[in-house]
């Protein structure tokens, strides 16, 4: 008994340090507004590039990222190894929101949109391409410090 009073007082000081983003946390804790991050936008179009560049993002910071595809073709998006390093508030498509416990890809049959909102939780480097991409323009590199 005395062992894990001591590992949770032992712990509580690390809960009570602040987000990446923030000054204190609050009642939200990491779903705190001051503990938001830049939106993440994203683009599936034919011929075009998924992003402008790398994505750099903070662990224990919650971020929105929008994936627009315009239509131009059935395109999917794939990236295990990110989708597992990140915990997943919600994925919105139409004003539907889905809570989901596992994403592996998302494939778009036709023009649309889906957002994700997540907390970045494991640091390393990812990556979110096109199903067998070989381009660097069809891929975005995601490092999660």
């Amino acid at each position: 008994m005395k062992y894990l009073a001591l590992a949770a007082a032992l712990a509580l000081p690390s809960l009570a340090h602040s987000a990446p983003l923030c000054d204190k946390l609050g009642f939200a804790g990491l779903l705190a507004k001051c503990n938001v991050g830049e939106e993440i936008e994203l683009t599936l179009a034919s011929g075009q590039p998924i992003s402008d560049g790398p994505i750099t993002l903070e662990s224990g910071a919650y971020y929105e990222m929008v994936i627009t595809a315009d239509g131009s073709a059935e395109l999917a998006l794939e990236g295990a190894g990110f989708f597992r390093a990140i915990w997943m508030d919600e994925i919105v498509i139409n004003d539907i929101e889905i809570r989901p416990m596992a994403v592996d890809s998302f494939e778009f049959d036709a023009a649309g949109e889906l957002e994700l909102g997540f907390i970045a939780i494991k640091p390393g480097r990812y990556e979110l391409a096109l199903p067998g991409a070989r381009g660097d323009s069809q891929r975005v590199k995601i490092q999660i410090k």
